[in-house]
């Protein structure tokens, strides 16, 4: 018989809230999970999706609320009685001992027969392809292999849930691309639920099956890659998938959904996300590739700004440009060639692409921190 993973309908996270000396760290977390699902945590550090994970762990316990697995509570029993699996970020292997011992080391515990214990780890092992080093100890591999005995580990457990804590953070570029295909390849052969934490946005989109992006402790929203990536709730989670640019303006005219907003002479068309008014401090959120970079011509046109190239980075089949505004805002460009340093562009959006949310004074205050960090690279 093959490893599988423990069979639930659904678990449920109601109101779960965890305090340390009177601060928030996590607030009102609502969540239900269907069985199977890949959920990723996603937001930057001090945003509570560690604290979340250890909390569901057994590792933490709740300030307020409850943590239901097809409605009975388990957020009153001990980590050890959960049946989980736990995925850490620096692996949390034995020194001392094999790998094929690391692996066995839960089942021992359990004090399952040794036939089923050999059975499992050398399943748990030819799944991870580790079967030349099961005698080896960790530290004679390298950083992915030492994170595939750590999913070994889990997945050996036959655990309902896997709970997984930024496990490819401690990876290369190149090890954690494959390290990607490997998690969701062991999560949908398996057949295991999955809550992984991260702070890579391109890392969640391409592993879960829904996200959960969190700030200061609260959920700011939650959904599938592409909801998420098309329709981004406010600015903070536009800022997350992949809008670069987010500029602070004021609200000029506004027809339905399409607005105009101007700040320092830059002034810009896009579509509001929520109502606003005429007046309202607002902040529109670009992607670089939907800045058009274009030589500057005698007049400008429709939705168009100038700015002046001062960073261009090659990627391979296109350039990252950084550009500066007249006022000193700096924006992050897409370009096909590579405009030289100090010529004068100009800017086209299309206003469709152009997100505008009303403003958010901690927001602001971010994006002012955000302003001088780029001051200080740029000198």
């Amino acid at each position: 018989m093959a490893i599988a993973a423990g069979t639930f309908e659904s678990l449920e996270l109601r109101g779960v809230g965890r305090s340390f000396g009177g601060v928030d760290a996590l607030v009102d977390l609502n969540l239900m999970v269907r069985a199977g699902e890949f959920i990723a945590l996603l937001g930057p550090s001090g945003c509570g999706k560690s604290t979340a994970l250890n909390c569901l762990a057994g590792l933490l316990p709740l300030t307020h609320g409850q943590i239901l697995i097809d409605g009975a509570r388990v957020d009153t029993l001990a980590a050890e009685d959960r049946g989980f699996g736990m995925v850490f970020q620096n692996y949390a292997l034995f020194p001392h001992m094999s790998i094929e011992k690391n692996i066995a080391f839960g089942l021992e515990m359990r004090r399952l027969p040794k036939q089923e214990i050999r059975r499992r780890v050398d399943e748990a092992v030819a799944l991870v392809k580790l079967e030349q080093h099961v005698h080896k100890l960790p530290g004679q591999l390298s950083g992915g292999q030492q994170q595939r005995v750590a999913i070994a580990r889990a997945v050996v457990l036959e655990p309902r849930l896997v709970l997984m804590d930024e496990p490819l953070s401690n990876l290369d570029a190149k090890l954690r691309l494959e390290m990607r295909t490997e998690i969701r390849r062991l999560h949908q052969s398996l057949g295991l639920t999955t809550i992984y934490v991260t702070h890579d946005q391109e890392e969640a989109l391409s592993m879960a099956d829904r996200l959960v992006v969190l700030r200061d402790g609260r959920v700011q929203q939650i959904g599938t890659p592409a909801e998420l990536h098309d329709a981004p709730r406010n600015a903070h989670v536009a800022d997350f998938m992949g809008y670069r640019n987010l500029l602070d303006l004021v609200i000029t005219s506004v027809e339905g959904t399409s607005v105009t907003a101007t700040d320092q002479g830059f002034t810009l068309r896009g579509t509001a996300v929520d109502p606003v008014a005429v007046g309202d401090r607002v902040r529109a959120a670009i992607r670089p590739e939907d800045l058009v970079v274009v030589p500057a011509s005698e007049g400008a046109s429709d939705n168009t700004n100038v700015a002046t190239v001062s960073i261009v980075e090659y990627h391979g089949r296109e350039f990252a440009v950084g550009v500066t505004t007249p006022s000193g805002r700096l924006l992050h460009v897409r370009s096909d060639h590579a405009p030289a340093i100090g010529s004068p562009v100009e800017l086209r959006a299309d206003p469709a692409r152009v997100l505008v949310f009303p403003s958010d004074p901690s927001d602001a205050a971010a994006l002012s921190v955000e302003e001088r960090e780029l001051e200080e690279v740029r000198t």
